[in-house]
C-alpha cells in the first residue's frame, strides 16, 4: 500500500476511532464491480435499540446479526421485510416523508449471492454514506467510517457465500459538534447511503494509485506516479497514452511505488477546448482506464494563469442537491443538470460547495470544461483546538485528493469556509494548508475568507492572517444584503496586504421566484437583480480581482430559513428558484459573463 496512505491511516484511527480504507477511491468505474444499487430493507431505529441493550452496552446480539427465530418458541424483536426498504443511492429525508426531519440511526441490510472467484481479491465500496457509519457483512464487523461526502472501502476478500451474503450498514446522520462540519450549517442534513455501493475485484496485486499530469510549469513533460497494493520483484507496469503515442514501462520499487516522466505534446485543456485523453494503466491482467486531461494552472503576481495565460473564473456555487425532486443529488444524470445550469449561464468555472462532491460531477466538469474549486466541509464554528477533529478534516482531505487528483477541472482545494479567527483557528488551517501541499502541489489552495474593514470609511481590507498560505484569497461578502444597502456597492473600494489574485467566492442575496415589486423591497426578485447590478459595478473596479461564485445557483434546503411565505425552510439566494425557474437575476450575471 502506497506509504503516505497507511501512515495518514494509522495516525488518524486513534484521534477519530474511525477504520477508513482509501485502497480503491481512485477511479472506482475503472474497476471490475458488481453494483449493490437499488432496494436496501431498512429499520429505523431512533433509541439505536440495534447497536446498545437496556444498560447502553454495545449488544453483540443486534441489528446487523440479522437474526431469525428458529422455532415458534424463540423470539426475535427485529426483522427486515421487502416492503420495508429505501433507494440506494439515495437520501432517506426524501424519500419517506416520516423521515424528512429525521436525525438519528437508520439500519440497511442488502442481500445477495455472489460467484467468488478463488483468483482474485474483493472489496466493499461505498461513495459515501452521511455521517457515521459502522459495517457489517454476514453478522461480522467490518469497520466504521465518519464523514458524509467521501469514499471509503472495506477489503471482504475470503469473507463473501456463493450464497445467502448480506450487508449491514448502520447509518446515523446526527450531528456532532465534534464533527466535520459540526453541528451548525446552513444546508440540509440528508442522511443515508447517497451514493453508490460497489463489490469492486481486483488481481491479487492490483494498481492501488495512481497520478498522471503535466509536471508543474511544462505544457511537456508528463509525470506520473503509480502504486501497487504490494511489492514484487522485478514488476513492471506499463502506461498507455496511444493518442499520443506513449507506451511506457515503468519499474515498481521496494515502496511499491514507481514515478516516471515522459515527453509529449498534448492539447491542453481549457474550459473552451476541454481535451481528455485515454489513458491506460496496465499490470498484468489488471488495466485500468481512465480519461485525462493536461493543463497547467499557476498564479504570477495578482494573476491567476491556466496554461501560462490569464484567465477570470467566471464562476458560480453550486450544492449537491437537485431542486425538483428536493434530495441530494448524485451520478451522471443529475451532474448534466447541475452544470448544465451553470454553462447555459456562461460560466467556465463552478465552486463545489461546501464539501466533496460525488465523482460524476468532477468527471463531467471535465468533459464540459468546467474549472473547479473543490472543498471540504471545514464551515464555521468546528471545534479548532481539537486535535481529533484536525484529523477528521484531514481524512477528508486525503480522500478528496485521492479520488479527484487526476482530474484536470479542479483547480483549486479549499480548505476552509467562513471561520472566525483566533489563533486555534489560524494554527488548525495553516496546518490543513500544509497538508493539503503534501498531498498535492500543482494545484492552488484558497478559502473562503470573511472581509473587515479598512481605516477609510467605504473600504474593505482584506488582511486575514491566514492569507499568508493561501495561492488565491478567497472571499464571501454579502454587502446589500446582510449589511449596508446595494446602493453602497457604487461607492466601497476593496484592499490587501497580499501581492495574491482575489476570487469573490460568494454574494447575493435572497429573492422568492415570481414575487415582484419595488427594487428597493427585499425578497423581491427586484431587489436581488438590483443587488447584482450593483455588486458587480463594485467587483469590477477591484483591479486585484480574478474571479467570482455568486450565492448560488438554486435555491436549497436549509432548516435555519424559518420565514413563513418566502423562505418555508429554503435558502432563497439561488438564481434558479426550487423547481429550476430562472429569477431576473440570472439574466443579469449572464449578461455580464456573455460580456466578459
Amino acid at each position: 500500500m502506497n506509504k503516505n496512505l497507511l501512515w495518514a491511516i494509522f495516525w488518524l484511527l486513534p484521534f477519530a476511532g474511525i477504520c477508513q480504507q482509501l485502497t480503491l477511491v481512485n477511479n472506482i468505474e475503472g474497476r471490475t464491480k458488481t453494483s449493490l444499487n437499488g432496494k436496501w430493507e431498512i429499520l429505523i431505529d431512533p433509541y439505536e435499540n440495534g447497536f446498545y441493550d437496556y444498560r447502553l452496552k454495545e449488544n453483540p446480539n443486534g441489528f446487523f446479526m440479522n437474526a431469525k427465530p428458529k422455532s415458534k418458541k424463540e423470539f426475535v424483536e427485529y426483522d427486515f421485510v421487502p416492503t420495508d426498504y429505501l433507494n440506494v443511492p439515495g437520501d432517506w429525508n426524501s424519500q419517506r416523508e416520516k423521515l424528512q426531519l429525521y436525525e438519528g440511526t437508520v439500519w440497511y441490510k442488502k442481500s445477495f449471492d455472489y460467484q467468488v472467484k478463488p483468483s482474485k481479491r474483493l472489496f466493499l465500496y461505498f461513495g459515501a454514506i452521511n455521517y457515521y457509519s459502522i459495517v457489517y457483512l454476514n453478522g461480522k464487523k467490518l469497520g466504521e467510517h465518519e464523514g458524509g461526502f467521501t469514499p471509503f472501502s472495506f477489503e471482504v476478500t475470503g469473507l463473501i457465500n456463493e450464497k445467502d451474503n448480506f450487508v449491514v450498514v448502520k447509518v446515523d446522520n446526527k450531528r456532532r459538534a465534534d464533527g466535520v462540519p459540526t453541528v451548525n450549517t446552513d444546508w440540509f442534513n440528508y442522511g443515508g447511503i447517497t451514493r453508490d455501493v460497489y463489490l469492486a475485484e481486483t488481481e491479487q496485486n492490483f494498481v492501488e494509485d495512481y497520478s498522471i499530469q503535466l509536471k508543474k510549469g511544462s505544457f511537456t513533460t508528463i509525470n506520473g506516479a503509480i502504486t501497487l497494493n504490494k511489492f514484487e520483484t522485478n514488476k513492471t507496469v506499463k502506461v498507455l497514452i496511444p493518442e499520443l503515442k506513449i507506451d511506457k514501462s515503468v519499474l515498481i520499487s521496494s515502496n511499491n511505488q514507481a514515478t516516471f516522466s515522459v515527453e509529449a505534446k498534448p492539447t491542453l485543456w481549457s474550459p473552451s477546448l476541454p481535451k481528455l485523453y485515454d489513458v491506460l494503466v496496465v499490470n498484468g491482467n489488471d488495466t485500468l482506464k481512465d480519461k485525462i486531461g493536461f493543463r497547467t494552472i499557476e498564479t504570477k503576481g495578482t494573476d491567476i494563469l491556466l496554461n501560462g495565460k490569464s484567465v477570470f473564473l467566471k464562476g458560480i456555487c453550486i450544492h449537491e442537491e437537485i431542486p425538483q425532486r428536493v434530495g441530494r443529488a448524485n451520478g451522471y444524470d443529475d451532474a448534466r443538470i447541475l452544470l448544465g445550469w451553470a454553462k447555459e449561464l456562461g460560466c467556465n468555472y463552478v465552486r463545489l460547495a461546501h464539501y466533496p462532491h460525488n465523482e460524476a460531477m468532477l468527471k463531467l466538469a471535465d468533459e464540459m470544461g468546467l474549472l473547479v474549486w473543490a472543498e471540504i466541509p471545514v464551515y464555521w464554528t468546528i471545534h479548532y483546538w481539537d486535535t481529533a477533529v484536525l484529523n477528521k478534516a484531514k481524512s477528508q482531505l486525503l480522500a478528496e485528493v485521492t479520488q479527484n487528483k487526476n482530474r484536470a477541472s479542479i483547480i483549486i482545494w479549499s480548505v476552509a469556509n467562513e471561520t472566525p479567527v483566533s489563533e486555534a483557528r489560524n494554527n488548525f488551517l495553516s496546518a490543513l494548508c500544509n497538508y493539503t501541499r503534501s498531498l498535492d502541489n500543482t494545484r492552488l489552495l484558497s478559502a473562503a475568507i470573511e472581509i473587515g474593514r479598512g481605516k477609510k470609511k467605504d473600504t474593505y481590507l482584506l488582511d486575514d492572517q491566514l492569507g499568508e498560505y493561501l495561492d488565491v484569497l478567497g472571499c464571501n461578502e454579502y454587502l446589500g444584503w446582510y449589511n449596508g444597502t446595494p446602493d453602497d456597492c457604487l461607492t466601497r473600494t476593496w484592499e490587501t496586504p497580499y501581492n495574491k489574485p482575489l476570487v469573490i467566492s460568494e454574494f447575493g442575496g435572497e429573492a422568492l421566484y415570481g414575487r415582484h415589486g419595488d427594487a428597493s423591497e427585499v425578497w423581491n426578485e427586484e431587489f436581488q437583480a438590483r443587488l447584482y447590478t450593483n455588486q458587480l459595478k463594485m467587483l469590477s473596479k477591484i483591479p486585484f480581482l480574478r474571479g467570482m461564485s455568486p450565492w448560488i445557483l438554486a435555491d436549497f434546503r436549509s432548516p435555519r430559513r424559518q420565514l413563513h411565505g418566502i423562505q418555508d425552510g429554503w435558502n432563497r439566494k439561488g438564481l434558479l428558484s426550487d423547481k429550476g425557474f430562472k429569477k431576473l437575476a440570472w439574466y443579469t450575471l449572464h449578461q455580464y459573463y456573455e460580456g466578459k
